[in-house]
């Protein structure tokens, strides 16, 4: 796959659909790669009129692992004790220089867990590189809202085992937990697979979890946000509530809240869709 160079990373990227087609960036989650966005979900994107893009955010996947920097104590950086290596908009802005790279002056943007955090960065700092956006399974940093469960809790803090086979039990076993119950065994197995023989960045992780729990509430700058958006959940999510994404929808001005009754913490096939025709539908409004 092609890479990027985005400020002081490199950025690995996947392209999807007709280059000329209006631009479509898709932006992971915590510890996610960019195969996480399945390949026939990219490419129904595709058959919509998009130019899809999906790629490693910083220290996930094949992008520049920032090794250089300090693993941070969550704790500290939670309490206000300690600044994280890099913020929410510090990964905002690696898409603003992917944009650049590509000669991409404005991109409809979507966003999943830490990915809808990142996009909705990018619609306050911005808004003029977008077209529209569309933040999936997010929050706002407001800690009344979306909080995990403590089983999911419990999951993600736990350190993965180094060695390959345990940590692919350790990847099934936590994409079971977070994720829909229509998705089979069989193809969770795949996904932990693919995922833990592409990269594994576990400090990369804790980078990436302290830009989350570093992060300011952004409540009030989303109220300043005109940017067409599209805010989609799942109402059995067990790591960020249901909660979590209707006080987006709230937040933001004229943002449609679409929630999914079977979906919990990922893309099961039964929601494609769903989350497809929102995409499209909040691309019609720009």
């Amino acid at each position: 796959m092609p890479r990027v160079k985005a400020g002081i990373v490199e950025l690995e990227y996947e392209e999807f659909g007709d280059p000329h087609a209006p631009a479509l960036i898709l932006v992971m989650g915590l510890g996610a790669q960019l195969i996480d966005w399945p390949e026939q979900f990219c490419r129904r994107l595709a058959d919509r009129g998009f130019r899809v893009i999906r790629y490693d955010n910083r220290d996930s996947g094949l992008s520049t692992a920032l090794d250089d920097l300090p693993v941070p104590d969550l704790g500290s950086v939670l309490a206000g004790l300690a600044s994280p290596p890099y913020t929410l908009s510090d990964l905002a802005g690696d898409t603003v220089g992917l944009l650049d790279e590509l000669g991409i002056q404005r991109a409809h943007v979507v966003g999943a867990s830490m990915g809808g955090m990142i996009v909705q960065m990018l619609a306050i700092e911005h808004p003029e590189r977008l077209l529209s956006v569309t933040s999936i399974m997010s929050t706002t940093g407001n800690p009344a809202v979306g909080q995990a469960s403590p089983e999911a809790i419990t999951a993600l803090t736990t350190p993965p085992p180094t060695e390959r086979g345990e940590a692919i039990e350790y990847m099934v076993r936590l994409l079971r937990l977070i994720g829909s119950a229509e998705v089979p065994d069989a193809e969770l197995r795949a996904r932990a697979t693919a995922g833990i023989d592409r990269a594994r960045h576990p400090a990369g992780v804790a980078r990436q979890m302290a830009a989350i729990v570093g992060a300011p509430e952004r409540t009030e700058a989303l109220g300043d946000v005109r940017t067409p958006t599209v805010v989609v959940h799942g109402e059995v999510d067990p790591l960020v509530d249901v909660s979590g994404g209707r006080a987006t929808a709230e937040a933001i001005p004229g943002a449609e809240l679409v929630t999914v009754p079977v979906m919990a913490h990922d893309l099961p096939p039964s929601a494609w869709d769903t989350i497809i025709d929102a995409v499209a539908r909040t691309a019609a409004r720009a």
